[in-house]
């Protein structure tokens, strides 16, 4: 049987993204009053393989690496197709970077087992690195085609993909076991169903903590992480509003007086 391995990430809901303040002391986002929902991008990856499932026998594993609350995440991508749910949960993977955010999910997926393909969307909407795909490639040693907007053609071996790059496409083939991070382009995310929503109840979701990975506190969080933020501030924008009066030529010639005055024109 075809097995895929989506990676979804819990991230804050953008309509409460007003919400999301900054640690004075740590320079880390504040946002555990925030609800989370699935990534976007992920929500792609979801669909693409659901549709997979539709088209042959596949079987879906559902990892993810957050929260005790990105376990509610997991039980909706299993909702929506996915057979088995996997959440890596601990204090100790707190405030990770993309390079310890992959090195755990890769520690997880060897646990759960090689799949035949792993799916990730692009980039993550709250930090949209765009690393954490090819970094778990790489820890895998899989190759990796990023920014996917169409899966072409599909064999037992190879797969023959579109994959976005400045002004056009690129046409790739790649061997399995392979990573797939993919664009909002490659499919639309179908919603919630009520039938979906009952099955997932009985589908089981595995959480795993440091120690069921085998791993160290200093391999993995902010002890794990290379990238070290030393400044984040919060920018004060403002902006400064004109309403434009007169006849139409007027407020004309004022709009062009202004542009001009800036250097736009």
């Amino acid at each position: 049987m075809f097995r895929v391995i989506v990676c979804v990430k819990a991230v804050p809901d953008p309509k409460e993204a007003d919400r999301i303040r900054i640690d004075p002391a740590t320079k880390a986002l504040t946002r555990q009053d925030i609800p989370l929902v699935p990534n976007p991008l992920d929500r792609n990856a979801m669909e693409a393989a659901v549709q997979m499932k539709e088209q042959s026998e596949a079987h879906i594993s559902v990892l993810s690496m957050g929260p005790p609350a990105a376990g509610n995440i997991v039980r909706e991508c299993l909702a929506l197709g996915g057979d088995e749910g996997f959440l890596v949960s601990d204090r100790a993977f707190a405030a990770a970077d993309a390079y310890a955010t992959a090195f755990t999910l890769a520690k997880a997926i060897d646990k759960i087992g090689l799949p035949d393909l792993i799916l990730c969307g692009r980039a993550s909407s709250d930090g949209a690195t765009e690393w954490v795909g090819p970094e778990l490639a790489i820890m895998l040693g899989l190759p990796v085609v990023t920014m996917v907007r169409e899966l072409v053609e599909y064999g037992d071996e190879w797969w023959q993909v579109k994959a976005d790059m400045e002004g056009g496409y690129r046409l790739m083939r790649v061997k399995l076991p392979a990573v797939l991070t993919v664009t909002r382009e490659l499919n639309v995310p179908r919603k919630l169903g009520f039938s979906g929503i009952v099955k997932a109840r009985s589908k089981m979701i595995t959480e795993w903590g440091l120690d069921d990975l085998g791993v160290g506190e200093q391999e993995v969080g902010l002890q794990g992480s290379p990238t070290i933020v030393s400044e984040m501030a919060a920018l004060d924008s403002r902006r400064q509003v004109e309403i434009l009066r007169g006849t139409r030529e007027e407020k004309a010639e004022r709009l062009v007086a202004i542009l001009a005055e800036a250097g736009v024109i």
